[in-house]
Order: structure tokens, then sequence, then C-alpha cells
């Protein structure tokens, strides 16, 4: 027999009527950022110091493209399922369980490449199970957050979550490179497994919160929902929310015409501009800017937060436009800055927006739906660039990319519930509806 058809959800833009938020933890979320900046300076080691290791091995650059290959395709399969069970059951325990999982498996990876066993199934097989961990990581962070931290405190929670984020991006690779010439990429991968562990260890201090509750005030029991109905439930309250969908397809687009060109054509056109090294400054330039924007935003406050990130993500399009145009290498790096100041400053509103309006017991789902949605894309743009580039020339398909970027950017502005949005209060139905 069917469980009985649960009543239609709220909102998810309405005020928490019944509810109350979670009880602040500074603890918990010092114990939280200790955990992400030990785990993200593994995470941004690995992706080098897998292409050397695997390359190293086998000198076959089809062996990366399969490994690589393997942990995308279930991160985007599982996304929602993750979505699901962070929403169902206690989101410090499905962490601590995929940051085990995944300390096991980039473990194995190592011993395989410093026992010298390498061989291309079994590690793409470990990275699929990596990319399946991964699936539940991101939604039960973002669902995490605001069991604790106050509401008034979520963008300058996020903005230093942002911060090592952004600082990690700069010093792993740097680090990582240094590394794998030194010992080699299962060293490398090896402390990112190290990494995962010890984020796990951290994660089990945070204290254990009551289950979320699922809109119109029910708790989630497992025993009483199935799910297709709790993907349902994620869904409704996603496409039913004036502002997160618009944003989401336009990120979809943005994705599509943006993420493929920047790392396919980047490091090729910027080596004809200079050399190879140019590249790597470009990208440590760009994650500087994100450095620098997320200790601004710890301080800065806004009325229209997500309002301010839509239109300085419209910075991003710049490097784009700068390859396309071959215009010199400083002009190029001074893009890079401020297209990474832009882009931080539109994580953090966008999270921060997620948090504060929409329901705890919804909001890893609608989370899992906009990564889903956002990220589909970006496959079939970079398979897309090879016939592009063959029928226009890369630097026409730079600059087309870099005017969609912008132009997509702006779009969801046409929806007064994107520009009206505000940040730090809780929002009336009407106001919603907007």
């Amino acid at each position: 027999m069917l469980p009985p058809t649960p009543p239609p959800p709220v909102p998810a833009s309405a005020p928490r009527t019944g509810l109350s938020d979670p009880a602040p933890s500074p603890a918990g979320f010092r114990w939280l950022l200790t955990a992400q900046t030990v785990s993200l300076l593994g995470s941004s080691m690995a992706p080098v110091a897998l292409a050397f290791a695997v390359l190293g091995a086998s000198g076959r650059a089809g062996d990366l493209g399969l490994v690589l290959a393997a942990r995308t395709l279930p991160l985007l399969g599982f996304m929602l399922v993750g979505g699901a069970v962070a929403d169902r059951l206690p989101r410090r325990l499905v962490l601590v369980a995929a940051n085990l999982g995944s300390a096991l498996t980039q473990g194995t990876v190592a011993a395989l490449l410093l026992t010298g066993r390498y061989a291309p199934a079994p590690v793409a097989a470990l990275s699929f199970l990596n990319g399946l961990l991964g699936a539940f990581t991101s939604p039960a962070l973002r669902g995490l957050l605001p069991e604790l931290v106050a509401r008034g405190r979520l963008r300058r929670a996020n903005a230093l979550l942002g911060s090592v984020k952004n600082g990690t991006k700069v010093l792993g690779p740097s680090v990582c490179g240094v590394l794998v010439a030194a010992a080699g990429g299962g060293t490398a991968i090896a402390l990112d497994a190290v990494s995962f562990l010890l984020a796990a260890v951290c994660l089990t201090r945070l204290p254990s919160c009551r289950r979320p509750a699922s809109p119109g005030g029910r708790i989630a029991a497992p025993e009483r929902h199935r799910l297709a109905r709790e993907l349902r439930e994620g869904w409704n309250t996603f496409r039913r929310t004036p502002w997160v969908w618009p944003v989401t397809l336009a990120f979809c687009g943005v994705n599509l015409v943006g993420t493929g060109t920047w790392q396919i054509l980047g490091p090729e056109l910027t080596t004809r501009m200079g050399s190879p090294a140019t590249w790597g400054l470009v990208l440590s330039v760009r994650g500087a800017g994100m450095l620098l924007t997320s200790g601004l935003l710890y301080r800065l406050a806004v009325r229209r937060f997500l309002l301010l990130g839509q239109l300085a993500c419209v910075l991003g399009g710049l490097p784009l436009l700068a390859l396309g145009t071959r215009v010199a290498v400083p002009w190029l790096v001074g893009a890079a800055f401020v297209a990474g100041m832009g882009s931080s400053v539109m994580a953090t509103a966008w999270d921060t927006s997620l948090q504060e309006h929409i329901e705890p017991g919804v909001l890893s789902r609608v989370a899992a739906y906009d990564e889903l949605l956002s990220y589909v894309a970006i496959p079939v743009g970079q398979l897309s660039m090879g016939p592009l580039t063959e029928a226009f020339g890369p630097y026409a398909v730079a600059t087309a990319a870099g005017l969609l970027y912008s132009l997509l950017v702006t779009l969801p502005l046409l929806v007064p519930a994107v520009r009206r949005l505000p940040h730090g209060v809780r929002v009336e139905p009407a106001a919603a509806s907007a």
C-alpha cells in the first residue's frame, strides 16, 4: 500500500511557520571549517597528481580520459539520490561516511601507483566509486551549514568557507607540482587520502542535529518516504521557487558555452601568447581574485545579495573575450583577476540565498537539482570544442563564448523575484510571488 499523499509543499521562500531555526553551534562551524580546509587542500592536489601519475604509469592520454570520465558520470548520475539521502539522514553521518569512503578509494589508488601495479580498469573503478561518494558530499555540505550557523551569519560563514576553498585553489596545485616532482603522483594521492581521513575525524566532532523537517512541518522519516516521492518533493520546491530555476538554467547555459572553452582553448591560446607558464599564471591570478573577494565579502553587507552576485558574474566573460581578441598577456591576467572576483561574489551569494530561503528539510534536494542541471551541460560543451574550432577557429569561438557568457548571466535579472530577493530577512509569501 502506498503511503498517504503528502500535503502540497509550502513555497520555499515562505516564512518557516512552525519551524525553528537550529540552535547555532560556533564550535561545530569551526570543526566544519577545519574539515573543509584539510579536505579541500588534498582535493586541490588530486587532479594534478592523478594526471601526472596516470600519464607517467601508462603513457596514454586515453587512460586519463577514462579515469576522469569514470568519476564524472556517477557524480552527475547520483547527485539527486545524494540530495535525498542528505535530507533524510543526519547530514553529519552522510559526510563522515563519504569522507571515510573517499579516503579508502584514494588510498587504494595510491597503493596501486606506489607499488607499480597500475592498470586502467581498477583505477577507473575506484574513480567511479570516488565520484559516487562525491555525489553525496556536496548536497549534504550545502544543507549542513544552516544547522551550525545562525541565520544572520550565513553570509560570513559562506565567505569564510569560500576563502578556504579559493585559498586551496591557489596553494594546492603549486604544492602538488613540487611534491610530484620530488616523490611522484602516488605520494600526492596518498596525502589526499589522508586528508579525507582527517576531515572525517573533524566531522565526527560536529553536534548531533535533529532530522530536518520537510516542507509543511513533517519529519522526514525513512519508513514513511520513498525515494521517488522525496525526489518529486525536491523537484516541486525547485520549480515552484521563482528565483531558483531561472538562475540554474542560466548557469546551465554558462557552463555549456564557457567551461569547455576555458578548459580546452585556454591552455592552447595562452601558450600561443607566451609560454605554457602563462596559463598557470592566469589560473593563479584568477584564484587570487577569488580569494581576495571572499575576504571582502566577510564584511560586506548588502540588501540584494543575489542581485549583486548576478551583476558581478558578468565579469566572468572577460577572460574569454580577452583570449578571443588576442589582447596582450597583462590584459588577460587582469581580466582573469576581475573574473575571479565576480565568480566569488556569485558563489557566496547563491549559497547564502539558498540557505536563507529554502526550507531546511528540502535544502539538500534543491541544491542537488541545482548542481545537476547546472553541470550536466559541461561535457556537452567540452565535446563540442573540437567541431566548433574546426568550423570557426579558436579565436572566434572564444569571443562568442565570452559574449554569450555575459549575456546569459544577465537573463535571470529579467525575473523580479531574482532582482528583489532580500538578504538576511525572512520572505513573506506575497514578496516571493511579486
